[in-house]
């Protein structure tokens, strides 16, 4: 049983919130670019450094769901049924993700990111950490060296399914269309869907 969090914990985890949601309708309102942080910092009412203690960049404010994203990913993986297949538990999750980003009102945001070369810059950075994230799972929960080739490759390849089917007209298709190959792609690694 997870014990509920404290008020100090409450209270991080609200101001870390109020100074997302107000750099994020700051920046839909007048451009990412438009912005800076002593901006987000005095409308969000906290000093910059309270800033910088939640989030690193000014476009870590833009992905605040980062952790939450890479979390996700890793539990599918290390939370799966002791006879769960590793592909389709990503699979799930990754339909999961791509229906959360894809979700009605989520288009300004991604309009935001595409119209600004520092905020895709980053979002790629992030691709890259959540795909080592992910092999890093993979390989644990076969019995296997971090940087195996093959569950670096699977783990990319999620993510980058993950991309595509968000970009996707119909992203629900683009995901099941994706993941046969990945599926393959597994099989021919040769190993086993558990340690």
């Amino acid at each position: 049983m997870t014990t509920p969090p404290g008020r100090r914990e409450r209270k991080k985890a609200a101001t870390r919130q109020k100074i997302a949601d107000t750099a994020l309708r700051m920046f839909l309102d007048r451009g990412y670019d438009a912005v800076g942080i002593r901006d987000v910092a005095a409308e969000a009412d906290v000093a910059v450094t309270t800033l910088f203690s939640h989030f690193a960049s000014k476009e870590a404010l833009v992905f605040e769901r980062d952790d939450d994203f890479e979390q996700r990913l890793v539990r599918a993986v290390t939370d799966r049924g002791p006879h769960e297949p590793l592909i389709p538990a990503l699979r799930r999750e990754i339909h999961a993700l791509v229906r959360h980003c894809t979700a009605a009102g989520a288009a300004p945001l991604w309009h935001l990111i595409d119209a600004s070369p520092a905020l895709r810059e980053y979002e790629e950075s992030m691709r890259l950490r959540h795909a080592d994230s992910l092999a890093t799972a993979i390989a644990a929960d076969l019995g296997l060296p971090p940087a195996t080739t093959a569950c670096r490759t699977i783990a990319r390849f999620a993510i980058d399914a993950y991309t595509l089917a968000r970009e996707a007209p119909d992203p629900d298709a683009a995901v099941d269309e994706i993941f046969p190959m990945i599926e393959a792609a597994w099989q021919a690694t040769g190993l086993p869907e558990r340690a």
